[in-house]
């Protein structure tokens, strides 16, 4: 047996740590300022503007707001494992590349399944000439078999998926990321557009139901008091975990298979952890986050009765033991020519108008 592969198999033993803690400071480029995410106002009235998510406790005069959410830094670190390369560039294959197509306004669309927010349960997978094997790859995993699902999606075990629609099964998220601002102040900014030229005495003059002219940018228009960015006088700091608990709880075929299917997610989920090409921080226009060299990364264990060891190993390391578990696992063959289904999606559809009509008698 390679003493590589055999690397973290006390990781993988009831007796090995209960998780991977990754804790790591940041800072943003270009500014102190930089702008969080905007969500809906839960006020739900008609025309009041989003807000930022900052909890503020009066007591502790502290205020914390996220920067990217857990959902958000899932969604930006699977497609990373589908570009991984070495320190001489060469590409890594860790898992099969899956590319759903379909024709939207005359233009060819391409999904590939790392990009698709509900993994192996999303509508662009399970209505496509994929169906069928993933139909068959949840149904094994519900049966205490997950090497289908790992072969075909195996991010769908590190980052999870319920096929709420479908067979109900559900998928526990292996590894949680976010990345929150520490004692915030709130900025607003405001602006004001002025047009090239006096539009209406160009004689462009709106008649009775046209479009205001400001509507189509040919008359000035004010900004007042709009979301400004925040600072972070504590610091910003993306905390990311790995639950090895639930790790050693998905199931293979018999003891060495599921071994070899455990190795493999450790690996993915590993590099996971420790992979960045700066896109996974490349947040939103005026929120780009990159490292701060005096605070290093910290990587620790956490062992059941809460006492604590380093983890040392590197990306370089991390990366050179997912690539041989990935080869012992084997990486199903890539099938970069799926096809969405319309009719499927139009029976779907359907289907639900019946029910909810034999819902109502």
């Amino acid at each position: 047996m390679s003493e590589l592969l055999s690397k973290y198999d006390d990781l993988l033993k009831d007796s090995g740590p209960a998780a991977i803690v990754f804790k790591q400071w940041l800072k943003p480029v270009g500014s102190e300022v930089f702008f969080p995410p905007t969500y809906a106002n839960p006020s739900q009235r008609k025309g009041d503007p989003p807000v930022y998510n900052i909890d503020r406790f009066e007591s502790a005069k502290h205020s914390v707001c996220v920067i990217d959410s857990i959902p958000s830094q899932a969604n930006r670190i699977e497609p990373s494992l589908g570009r991984v390369t070495d320190k001489e560039g060469k590409a890594i294959r860790l898992v099969p590349k899956v590319v759903v197509k379909t024709m939207v306004d005359g233009e060819e669309k391409q999904v590939n399944l790392l990009e698709a927010g509900h993994r192996a349960a999303d509508a662009v997978v399970q209505l496509s000439s994929l169906r069928e094997d993933i139909t068959k790859a949840i149904k094994a995993y519900r049966d205490g078999d997950a090497t289908r699902l790992a072969k075909l999606a195996p991010t769908s075990l590190v980052f999870g998926m319920w096929d709420s629609r479908k067979s109900g099964v559900k998928v526990p998220r292996l590894l949680n990321s976010i990345i929150r601002a520490y004692d915030v102040l709130e900025h607003r900014r405001s602006s004001q557009f002025n047009a090239a030229l006096d539009f209406e005495s160009a004689g462009v003059v709106p008649g009775k139901g046209d479009k205001k002219l400001s509507e189509v940018g040919m008359n000035g228009a004010p900004a007042t008091f709009q979301h400004g960015g925040i600072e972070a006088r504590g610091g910003i700091c993306r905390d990311a975990s790995l639950n090895l608990c639930t790790l050693r709880d998905i199931p293979g075929t018999d003891e060495n298979q599921t071994l070899a299917l455990q190795r493999y997610i450790l690996g993915l989920s590993l590099v996971a952890l420790t992979y960045f090409d700066g896109k996974i921080f490349n947040l939103r226009q005026g929120c780009q986050l990159v490292a701060i060299p005096e605070k290093p990364m910290t990587r620790t264990f956490i062992n059941a009765d809460g006492s604590e060891t380093p983890f040392g190993d590197d990306a370089e390391g991390v990366l050179a033991y997912a690539a041989s578990a990935a080869a012992a696992f084997g990486v199903d063959n890539d099938r970069i020519d799926e096809k969405f289904n319309p009719t499927l999606a139009k029976d779907e559809l359907k289907k639900s108008t019946k029910d909810e009509e034999g819902g109502k008698s």
